[in-house]
């Protein structure tokens, strides 16, 4: 596990004057570009799983996001080639997907929480260990389900703060195989020391969890200087990073 405060005050700026303009974005649109960008360009080697003890490399950068349903439990979507996206097709994708779910369409995550949901209780442990062994370890895709070794992206990210809360320890998702977990907290103004004097600025606190066979403190390091780059400068996030696609090793749908 790993905490982090981050001075948004700038950014918290940025999406005030991007809505003013009519772009409907939110932090967690911010860091699902963010994310995506840097395990592209920053930590690339954390992109990958453990199968049968051996670290399998993803071909795609996939951004997963938990959504609250409107009456109870929660389903996720996932903003797939998240790393070649602008900021603008991440917010409109990730809306649509949230409205689509929110009315009831399926999808992908929702299917098999149903499906495993059908399973009496006794048997239900066994389906899923029987469903992880064949997608994961044997990686074999089962498509009437939807369920492969990709069904939970490449890294998930979680808003607590939208329900008041400051800070999770967030589960790793076994049967998800994601290197990471990130939870953002809620986004409170906080005393703190800038240039040797004591000034109040929004402050976000972020966890994660993080899967130490893939994951240590130097690519967490990396990943963490690459969040606060590019939340310094969210201009960037407007335009699809081009000259970093050039050189990307990730393939794109």
């Amino acid at each position: 596990y790993g905490t982090l405060d981050i001075d948004v005050e700038d950014l918290y700026t940025f999406i005030k004057e991007q809505r003013k303009l009519g772009l409907k974005v939110t932090i967690v649109h911010v860091m699902t570009a963010i994310l995506g960008r840097a395990l592209a360009f920053d930590v690339p080697e954390i992109n990958c799983f453990i199968r049968r003890g051996d670290i399998v490399k993803r071909k795609y950068i996939d951004v997963m996001v938990p959504v609250a349903m409107n009456k109870e439990g929660v389903t996720s979507v996932i903003i797939e080639d998240s790393h070649a996206k602008d900021l603008k097709t991440i917010s409109e994708e990730l809306r649509r997907k949230t409205i689509s779910v929110r009315s009831g369409e399926e999808t992908r995550a929702s299917k098999n929480k149903y499906i495993l949901n059908a399973i009496p209780w006794p048997f239900r442990r066994l389906a899923f260990r029987l469903f992880k062994w064949v997608t994961i370890d044997l990686g074999i895709e089962i498509e009437s389900l939807g369920l492969n070794d990709s069904s939970f992206g490449s890294i998930v990210l979680s808003d607590i703060g939208s329900h008041g809360l400051t800070t999770g320890m967030t589960a790793l998702l076994p049967a998800g195989k994601v290197p990471a977990v990130i939870v953002l907290g809620k986004i409170e103004k906080k005393v703190v020391v800038r240039n040797g004097n004591m000034t109040p600025r929004m402050i976000m606190p972020i966890t994660g969890t993080f899967d130490h066979r893939i994951v240590d403190g130097a690519q967490i390091g990396k990943l963490a200087r690459s969040i606060k780059r590019k939340i310094k400068n969210p201009q960037r996030l407007l335009l699809v990073p081009h000259e970093e696609l050039s050189s990307c090793i990730f393939e794109r749908r």
